[in-house]
């Protein structure tokens, strides 16, 4: 066989990765505070962006003088070319005082540690062993480090450490400055005065017991009764195990901006597309037409403007495609599941990403990027995108599904239902569901039981 380089020409198509699709596909996934946040970057950092203003239509004359002031501001940017090429200045604007840099927040867990500790130790070095000790404090309230540590980097005896550490830990919230659970769940009983033997045993020595709900174990292994250890285990769980938790820091609070609004309007469900905190964002007249003006700057100054003009054309659009694109998801999503709208969680379908996309006429993909952290406001709460998406149970009847999460709902409502000092079996309440229409086994009602977080049946027994 004799090998020989030939050239010919070949046709193919391929699909190629783009920096333009990468952003858009970024842009499809951000949520609404992401792609505000998103926004407001692009709109630093190109001058081709603007902020779109509300336009009064009865207004001509304000029009006129706008086209005016664009045109003289157009000869100025022109002349700052001319001196200085593309450089720009930009002014240092001082910081304006509202009145929100004022307004009161609440102490962290660390300020309102110190101030209790200011009032009440007067002692310069009790003062320095507690503000030691209360910066060595965890968010969830807990001591970290050894006594013996402590007293070797301050020169002082363990002793003193021991004695401010107790009165650190009358302060409030109570439990704090424990070293372990037992010991927080133990400080908080002596504060209320509700500390006794059975409690403390049961704190230092069942507490992983007392979470399985082996409340015959414990009882047996005390010597008392059934009832006794219920009512102790019931205190037990009243008390708060990261008590430092009361004082968080209130900059980590994030709040959740629904992406979709779904209203019911005269018997039918309008879907808006939330975007009304976006900035209406335009095309920067200066800057497009000093881009039509080739003579008046350098190739280099062009070629950055070219760029940046491409970049805020294809912003808006990829901005618009993700409004389309979650409108037409979310839209399909609230036919699907109208059932659900009306009637609550029990009427809810199973429903997959390759049926919206089928409907949608996109690729499942798209589908999965559109309600990736994305948050819905409906008539039956606040859900997230991802909420609606659930596989299907068969019925005892005909062919049609039963949606798992609906599954999961009664199994809710038959527990909360049962008699507490006979409480149903996984089989029990698989019968109940059968009884209702819904062929499930054992094993998959053990499981979901298990993820809403339901204890087993000897744990849920009340004595």
């Amino acid at each position: 066989m004799k090998l020989t380089h030939d050239i010919f020409l070949e046709q193919q198509q391929k699909l190629l990765m783009t920096p333009e699709l990468r952003q858009a596909i970024a842009i499809l996934q951000m949520s609404t505070i992401e792609l505000s946040e998103h926004i407001n970057r692009e709109m630093e950092e190109n001058p081709f962006l603007d902020e779109k203003e509300a336009e009064d239509s009865n207004n001509d004359l304000e029009k006129g003088m706008e086209a005016e002031e664009s045109s003289s501001r157009t000869e100025e940017w022109l002349e700052l070319f001319h001196d200085r090429d593309i450089g720009l200045n930009v002014r240092e604007q001082a910081e304006e005082k509202s009145f929100d840099n004022f307004l009161i927040r609440r102490p962290s867990l660390y300020e309102h540690l110190e101030f209790q500790l200011h009032m009440i130790c007067k002692n310069e070095s009790d003062l320095e062993i507690g503000s030691f000790l209360i910066g060595s404090i965890d968010s969830n309230g807990y001591l970290g480090g050894e006594m013996a540590e402590v007293a070797r980097q301050l020169n002082v005896p363990e002793a003193r450490v021991q004695e401010v550490l107790e009165m650190i830990q009358t302060f409030h919230p109570h439990g704090v400055g424990a070293r372990d659970l037992a010991e927080c769940l133990l400080l908080q009983l002596r504060h209320y005065g509700k500390e006794n033997d059975i409690a403390r045993a049961i704190i230092e020595h069942y507490l992983s017991d007392m979470a399985a709900g082996k409340i015959n174990k414990i009882a047996t292994n005390l010597n008392i009764s059934l009832q006794q250890v219920q009512d102790m285990c019931d205190l037990i769980r009243t008390l708060d195990p990261r008590p430092g938790l009361q004082y968080g820091d209130a900059n980590e609070i994030k709040y959740i901006v629904p992406d979709v609004i779904v209203e019911k309007v005269d018997g039918e469900y309008v879907v808006v597309v939330n975007d009304i905190n976006f900035p209406r964002l335009s095309i920067n007249n200066v800057y497009e037409s000093i881009l039509r003006q080739p003579n008046s700057f350098n190739q280099e100054a062009r070629k950055y403007l070219e760029e940046k003009m491409g970049a805020a054309i294809w912003l808006i659009r990829s901005i618009e495609q993700r409004r389309m694109t979650l409108y037409k998801v979310s839209r399909c999503i609230v036919d699907i599941q109208r059932d659900f709208l009306d009637y609550g969680v029990e009427y809810m379908k199973p429903l997959n990403l390759r049926q919206v996309a089928e409907l949608v006429e996109v690729h499942e993909s798209t589908v999965s990027r559109a309600t990736t952290n994305k948050y819905i406001q409906t008539p039956q709460g606040l859900f997230e995108l991802k909420y609606f998406f659930s596989t299907g149970v068969g019925s005892c009847y005909g062919s049609q599904k039963i949606s798992a999460r609906s599954i999961k709902h009664m199994v809710e409502e038959i527990v909360g239902a049962e008699d507490s000092t006979r409480p149903l079996s996984d089989e029990a309440i698989a019968a109940a569901l059968k009884n209702k229409g819904i062929n499930i086994s054992r094993r998959t009602v053990a499981k979901y039981r298990q993820e809403l977080g339901i204890l087993s049946t000897m744990a849920r027994k009340r004595y």
